[in-house]
């Protein structure tokens, strides 16, 4: 008797909808698995046969054909488990086939029977919803997560006896409710009001916010460079619904969704450590996986100890901060992931650390400090658009008992900032804030009149800009000027943007 299921294959961050054919024909028992399975596939088939057994039902003494279509598609992980065992009990009789028309099966088994999590659930029920199905069953731990998907019935399956008996009507399993966004809160790690002094630098993190700039901070161990990156998400544009859904996407297909969290709300925050590999950071495997950056989309990707990076992982961040996307080839195929993200790096000026320092003396030789510092390329310089030195803070402002401005205050001038960009590029689905500019962009809303004409000649000729670094000082200067609720940009806006150009020796 031939019985068929649905499931879904997740291939990058889509799913890719899976017919599990299963087939029962006199014959030696066995169970064998075609249609491209990976090691985990054709592991379950001892996993369903001790599933079926220690939940109470029968497994059919007969020779078990499984086929997942179509053969062209890779099929990898456990989350076949749970359709296949349903396909081996409708072949036999024990559960009515038709039960599970128009829907959509997932999940691993355990030997028990019981129903384990499986990563990319989003994505698979987002392609139950568009191929026009109505339900689909999933992992009890993974049925908030389906539910953001709307009109969509989501059934959370415990066990495998659980299943079966809502199949056969003894038991039925009440949908899981649908999950809304705007119950789920939003957390802030770090508050700028609880860092104290380095008013300037949390000038220029809230410029680069308003405008979605990549920024590089240079000063001596322990003056607050980490903590001012981790209160960065703090102060960026809350995420709308689709960006959540888009960042949550990501995280379902890595499997690295958080418990209990079925949609992410707050900006991710990414800081791998300088070890990390290139597959790590850009993402890769035989079946490419998202990395570091991919994880990193919508929010903040933190490089600290910036030049103690491979120098071949830190050249292939330079197209990914230009195109926002990564695409990674293989003899199989590419596949492209989301990589739009805002670059914040820290460094020490030299390998002691207290390089120009006006306490400490710096104990590195001058040919010492220009080979540590040249570990970071021209071309990656140049497309970071702040560069702020953070200096030691002194002990009046440290034990200063008031608190400085919270995040919530520099987070409405920011989401103002942002709002006056949404308007001015509201044709325009690639472009999302002044960072994203191409040069035909910062032409048309980046004119300087005459007297920021001269200032700008005067700093290509004595700061020896590049024709990229001109375009993203008009773009920073176009940021200063939307904070500032400026319709052009005046001489002090662009003076402010020329400041945060490289100031150390390279």
């Amino acid at each position: 008797m031939l019985a068929r299921i649905y499931s879904c294959a997740v291939i990058g961050l889509d799913g890719v909808l899976v017919e599990v054919e299963v087939d029962t024909s006199p014959g030696l028992p066995g169970m064998v698995i075609v249609g491209l399975p990976d090691t985990a596939v054709q592991e379950s088939r001892e996993r369903v046969q001790s599933a079926i057994k220690n939940t109470g039902l029968a497994y059919p003494r007969k020779r078990v054909t499984v086929n997942l279509a179509p053969a062209s598609v890779r099929k990898e992980g456990p989350a076949y488990d749970l359709p296949i065992a349903l396909g081996v009990l409708a072949a036999s009789d024990q559960i009515p086939s038709q039960a599970l028309e128009n829907s959509l099966v997932i999940g691993e088994l355990s030997l028990d029977g019981s129903v384990r999590h499986v990563r990319g659930v989003l994505p698979m029920a987002a392609v139950a919803r568009e191929q026009g199905m109505n339900r689909v069953f999933v992992p009890q731990s993974d049925a908030a997560e389906a539910a953001l998907i709307p009109d969509l019935e989501v059934i959370p399956v415990a066990s495998l006896s659980d299943l079966v008996a809502h199949l056969n009507h003894v038991c039925l399993i009440a949908p899981h409710p649908p999950t809304n966004p705007g119950d789920i809160s939003v957390e802030v790690a770090t508050d700028f009001s609880e860092i104290k002094g380095q008013e300037h630098v949390k000038r220029a993190l809230e410029v680069a916010a308003a405008g979605g700039h990549n920024v590089l901070m240079v000063g001596p161990p322990g003056s607050g460079k980490t903590l001012l990156a981790r209160a960065l998400p703090a102060i960026l544009p809350r995420m709308t619904i689709d960006e959540a859904l888009d960042v949550t996407r990501i995280y379902s297909v890595a499997d690295q969704l958080p418990q209990d969290v079925p949609l992410i709300r707050s900006r991710p925050f990414r800081s791998p450590h300088h070890t990390i590999s290139h597959a790590g950071l850009v993402g890769g495997g035989n079946q490419p996986h998202p990395g570091e950056i991919s994880l990193a989309h919508r929010g903040v990707l933190f490089l600290d100890e910036l030049p103690e990076f491979g120098q071949r992982v830190l050249e292939v961040l330079r197209q990914p901060m230009e195109d926002k996307i990564v695409t990674i080839s293989r003899a199989n195929g590419s596949l492209t992931f989301p990589a739009n993200f805002m670059l914040v790096g820290a460094m020490n000026p030299c390998p002691c650390g207290y390089w120009n320092d006006p306490v400490r003396a710096c104990t590195c030789s001058p040919g010492t400090v220009i080979k540590y510092q040249k570990r970071i390329s021209g071309p990656l310089l140049d497309r970071i658009d702040i560069h702020i030195q953070v200096p030691r803070v002194e002990f009046e402002k440290l034990s200063d008992r008031r608190a400085g401005e919270p995040s919530e205050c520099i987070r409405e001038r920011v989401e103002a900032a942002r709002a006056i960009q949404r308007e001015r590029f509201n044709r325009s689905d690639s472009i999302r804030c002044n960072a994203d500019m191409r040069p035909a962009e910062v032409r048309k809303f980046c004119p300087l009149d005459e007297t920021c004409t001269r200032l700008m000649r005067a700093a290509m000729n004595q700061m020896e800009l590049s024709a990229r670094a001109f375009h993203r000082t008009l773009k920073l200067a176009r940021t200063i000027a939307d904070l500032a609720d400026s319709s052009q940009i005046t001489p002090q806006h662009l003076a402010e943007a020329l400041q945060y150009r490289p100031a150390f020796t390279l």
